[in-house]
């Protein structure tokens, strides 16, 4: 048990996947026989527009006619395949680890810990913003634990054949750090790279504070060592600690188009990705970025955790989910939509997908796993996820999360789905 908190989030649920594993899907075993179950309100809070959506099986099952057929029996949700393509890799479910970046949460151990396992699981997983110009990139002699090429060993070591990859995301600071440089030039990189398994990405924004740029909080020294590279602001109170900010980065639709242009021809090899925050012209942004070429698209929504950021941001800027996937439906999603924000759980995900996107992100979720258990919870908690996400897509009568569409979600009060 770590000392790690998540307030508002399904915490407590989390961490109890992390112990148990496929278990935590259903009540406790030992309540069969005596407790009747139906409907409740879930006891995680109150629903956003994603959560509220019903996930509605049909009667009549044609895909699950051709399964029997294909299977000489009949199916069940056992059959269901999940491993997934997302952004040029292969994935093992139709899910990825969020960025983690800079942040003292994501650094030390829990951060190897989630690599290994994200590594393990076959799982693609961003390395986020600022790990280089904050702790380095681990060819100088920095601290192993904290520098980017900790987590990519971490990763690499564990990765199975075929499976996952890594996406190492790009802010203004890291661009001054030439961070997509160091990597694409690194013989620890290689192996990634020749397997097609590389990608750069491009950070536009994120959910949890749309419009800013990273956030931390540093002691004196530490801000006196990084005051040439990022905005240092004493606005923290009198203790020595000052607030540490990246720059946002401006982009126009022009911007964005070359950007994605010139790391397909600077870096040929490797795959490209682009993360926008939930930004009210977001259907408009991914059809620049898939439209010039990038590899998949990250839209995070305003449900997006972080690990530090001004409290009325999180509250109250940025679009829902749900909103970006309506609009996105409504425009014409990239090939490759990637989602996330408040994902934990095998339902909201499925609804996630059947709304045009191919993967679901997991933050918040992943860290809180890892710092359960740092050799397993993760794992465990992804077996949960994966044995939710075969109960639903064969309850749909479906086998693989592409075959999920817009009919298999229903809500009187989210348009997109009507």
């Amino acid at each position: 048990m770590s000392d790690l908190s998540a307030p508002g989030f399904p915490e407590e649920e989390v961490r109890q996947r992390a112990r148990a594993g496929t278990a935590a899907a259903f009540p406790p075993p030992g309540s069969y026989g005596q407790v009747l179950f139906g409907a409740e309100q879930p006891a995680y809070g109150t629903a956003d527009a994603l959560d509220a959506l019903r996930i509605v099986p049909p009667v009549f099952v044609p895909q699950r006619l051709a399964r029997l057929i294909d299977l000489g029996r009949e199916p069940d949700y056992r059959d269901v395949e999940l491993a997934t393509a997302i952004g040029g890799f292969t994935s093992s479910l139709p899910v990825y680890v969020s960025a983690t970046g800079s942040t003292r949460v994501a650094g030390g151990d829990l951060g190897l810990a989630l690599s290994r396992q994200a590594g393990a699981l076959g799982l693609p997983m961003v390395i986020g913003e600022n790990v280089v110009p904050v702790n380095g990139y681990g060819r100088l002699g920095e601290a192993a634990d904290r520098a980017l090429l900790g987590r990519l060993r971490a990763y690499s070591e564990q990765l199975p054949d075929r499976l996952g990859g890594v996406a190492i995301q790009q802010s203004t600071e890291d661009a001054d750090a030439e961070v997509w440089n160091l990597a694409y030039s690194d013989p620890a990189a290689l192996p990634l790279l020749e397997s097609g398994r590389l990608a750069f990405e491009l950070k536009v924004g994120q959910g949890a504070k749309p419009g800013l740029g990273g956030m931390t909080v540093l002691d004196a020294e530490a801000a006196a060592r990084l005051g040439d590279r990022y905005g240092i602001d004493p606005v923290l109170g009198s203790d020595g600690r000052v607030l540490r900010a990246s720059t946002p980065g401006t982009f126009t639709a022009e911007i964005l188009r070359q950007q994605v242009r010139l790391m397909r021809n600077n870096f040929p090899r490797a795959r490209v990705w682009v993360k926008l925050h939930p930004g009210r012209d977001v259907a408009e942004a991914a059809r620049v970025a898939a439209e010039a070429g990038a590899d998949a698209v990250t839209v995070d929504g305003a449900e997006g955790g972080t690990g530090w950021a001004p409290g009325a941001f999180p509250a109250q800027v940025g679009l829902p989910l749900a909103e970006c996937l309506a609009r996105l439906a409504a425009a014409g999603p990239p090939p490759c939509l990637l989602v996330s924000g408040r994902m934990w759980e095998g339902g909201r995900a499925v609804k996630a997908l059947a709304l045009g996107a191919r993967a679901v992100g997991l933050g918040r979720a992943a860290l809180l796993a890892a710092a359960e258990d740092p050799e397993a919870g993760l794992v465990r908690f992804t077996e949960c996820l994966a044995l939710e996400l075969r109960l639903l897509i064969s309850a749909l009568g479906k086998y693989a999360p592409a075959a999920l569409d817009r009919e298999d979600v229903w809500s009187a009060a989210f348009p997109a789905a009507s």
